[in-house]
Formats: structure tokens, sequence, C-alpha cells
């Protein structure tokens, strides 16, 4: 019997990660669908998977799949093909590519969850499958540019600080589920206006829109494959690309360059930055903006506090 389940460590995994010369590329995809035998499931996943040598984390629940991975370029094919036949609901499934190529994870993980994205949301006449209306980039443009219409990034607070299309509120909050419930409140005087919704790769913003939908408003568009696809498809068009700064995506890359635009600041100093890092200090390991200058400054550390503990 295969061992499903990663056994080197991750410092050494990560070091034959940045070794590798061999060209990947990063991908997500997600999709909602009722799922029976999961663990089942999730084996069969993580064993194709370990064949054609992704990386990345995976997770399984009865309401589907959500999965961002890295794959090497030779084997993509194959493994959109597995993907296409390993169940009749992934046919054709949306599968987003990265808007850089750096290397982005180290360790496969396949992982069973209650649900694909934590939301909290547990009213029984709930249906994830009532979803808003998708839209591409071109309508994005065009509704981006009409006044009447309410733009919702449906990422954390710390996501929207380096990226987002300019006329975007921001829900502030540090998870989805506490998203979800926020989202609702400060529309509550919206219910009959056009709301627009997105997220990195559209699950998120997926959901959001069905929640949306069960709590009474009426008319939600969400874009599709979220800023990825938003981008991918302007650029394919040829059209402009609104979205300012930053993507931020989690792996080992942090970020993905969108525009030229630098709308976030440095913890430290206040000056322009879109740079996270992780605290050095291992106890402390917070996740903030911080410039060229702070990180030579503080030793790649939050404070001085954690230089001096290092």
């Amino acid at each position: 019997m295969s061992i499903l389940y990663n056994l080197i460590s991750k410092i050494e995994l990560k070091k034959r990660m940045l070794a590798e010369i061999e060209p990947r590329v990063t991908l997500s995809f997600y999709k909602y669908f009722t799922i029976e035998n999961v663990q089942e499931y999730r084996d069969k996943i993580y064993e194709n998977f370990y064949k054609y040598h992704v990386l990345g984390r995976v997770y399984i629940a009865t309401e589907g799949i959500n999965a961002q991975i890295s794959i090497p370029k030779k084997y993509y094919s194959f493994m959109k093909k597995f993907l296409y036949q390993c169940n009749s609901e992934l046919n054709n499934i949306r599968i987003n590519k990265s808007l850089s190529n750096d290397k982005s994870f180290w360790v496969l993980s396949v992982k069973i969850r209650k649900k694909i994205v934590q939301d909290g949301i547990k009213e029984s006449f709930f249906d994830p499958k009532n979803v808003g209306i998708y839209i591409k980039s071109k309508q994005v443009n065009l509704m981006l540019n009409d006044k009447n219409v309410i733009f919702i990034d449906m990422r954390n607070s710390y996501e929207y600080a380096i990226g987002h299309f300019e006329k975007a509120i921001e829900i502030k909050s540090f998870t989805f589920r506490e998203q979800l419930q926020n989202v609702i409140k400060l529309m509550r005087f919206s219910r009959n206006k056009k709301i627009v919704m997105y997220c990195t790769g559209g699950i998120r913003c997926e959901k959001a829109t069905s929640w949306m939908l069960y709590n009474g408003f009426k008319y939600i568009y969400h874009v599709e494959g979220g800023i990825i696809g938003y981008v991918h498809d302007a650029r394919k068009n040829g059209l402009p690309v609104l979205f300012k700064g930053k993507n931020f995506v989690f792996d080992n890359r942090m970020s993905e360059k969108i525009s030229d635009e630098v709308i976030s600041f440095c913890k430290q100093c206040n000056e322009p930055s879109d740079t996270y890092v992780n605290c050095k200090y291992n106890l402390c390991h917070l996740l903030f903006i911080q410039c060229v200058k702070c990180s030579l400054k503080f030793n790649n550390c939050c404070s001085f506090g954690c230089m001096e503990k290092i």
C-alpha cells in the first residue's frame, strides 16, 4: 500500500524546492460539489498528485475541493486529465494559473476538513449552489466606472492592504467567517443595489454571493476566477487592468505584482512599501509590511524587542 502522506522534514523539502531547476507552474482551483466518501477521495487525490510531483495544499470536504498547488510544466496536461476523469463534477473545472513564475510550495498536503472554506455558516436552508452572476474583465471594468455599483473585497484586511480595486470596500476582518457576518451588517441598507464581490481566486466570493442572496440582497455579482482570473482575462483581451498594487498569495511568494502602484506602507517607518515578511524571531513570527531600509535596521524583525531576542 502506498504511503499517502509526507515523511520528509519541511526544512529538507524547502531546500529541495529552492534548488530545483525544472520549470513549474502554480495553479489554483476549487469546486463546490458533494463528496460522499471523503477519505477515499482524499487518498485518490494524494496518490495521483504525488505521482505527478505536485506540491501545495489541498482541502477536501463533503462540500467539495479547494487546491493551491505547484506542478512541473511537463506534467500539467496529465494532472488536468486526471482531474477531469476523477469526477464528472470536475470536468472542465476552471484552473487559475498564477500571475508569476516564482517558486511557491515545497510540500504536498492533502487534508480533510469540515469545509473547504471556514465560513461559520450553520443555517440549514443555506444553499451554496445559489450563487451570484459571474462577470469577466470587460464587465468588471464597466461596473467599476459605474458610480451606482458597489464593489466589495472579500479578502482579509492584510490582503486588501497591498492591493485592491480602487473603489472596493474593505470589510475589516481577519477571518472569512467574521467577514461574512460583517458584510451583512455593513451593507444592510444596500439590499436593492448592484453589488460586485471578489477575492483572490473566486472560492470565497462565490460563497459570499450565496450568503448575500440568502440574506435578501437582490443584485449580486462576482468576478469569475477572482483577481487572478480578472487579470488574465483583461490581458488576454487587451483591456486595462484596473486592480491597483499586489495580489496577496498564501505561499512562499507572499504576493504577485499586478500594477506599479504601491498603496501600502512600512509598519515601522510609514514609507511606501508593499513587501510582507514574517518577523525573524520565531516565537513572534508576526506578518507585517517592511521596507528594505527597515529590514536592515531591525534585522528582519518587527521591533527592537524581537531583534534583541534573536
